[in-house]
């Protein structure tokens, strides 16, 4: 110990570190406070550092807009196929027709021709 107090009386160590203690002395109290360098540093550190900085949070938050915006197109269509559902078990003539256009249905007593327009290029 007595060597190590003897080592900063006589090397050059204080006077290195004047510089910088000058500059100290020049920066507003505020600044020198050591809650508010934590802050600084913590604030940094979470707005863009951390792996749920600013970008990350703002892609996620329209990532969620779109899936919610997909939820409800969903939900509408659902009631439409619920409702179209209903419609078609309460009427046996839509259920037919139905069944003859969707899945090209038939009686036993018909023939059914179907005619594919060729497409024009």
């Amino acid at each position: 110990m007595v060597k190590l107090a003897f080592f900063l009386k006589t090397s050059n160590f204080i006077e290195r570190f004047t510089p910088m203690k000058n500059l100290l002395i020049k920066l507003p109290s505020l600044l020198r406070n050591f809650y508010v360098i934590t802050l600084a540093v913590f604030m940094l550190w979470m707005l863009f550092i951390d792996s749920n900085d600013i970008i990350a949070q703002y892609q996620l938050n329209n990532k969620l807009k779109n899936l919610e915006e997909e939820k409800a197109y969903y939900l509408q269509k659902i009631d439409e196929v619920k409702k179209d559902r209903e419609e078609l078990l309460s009427n046996a003539e839509l259920l037919e027709k139905f069944a003859r256009e969707k899945y090209l249905m038939r009686r036993k007593t018909e023939d059914l021709y179907v005619i594919v327009e060729k497409e024009e290029d």
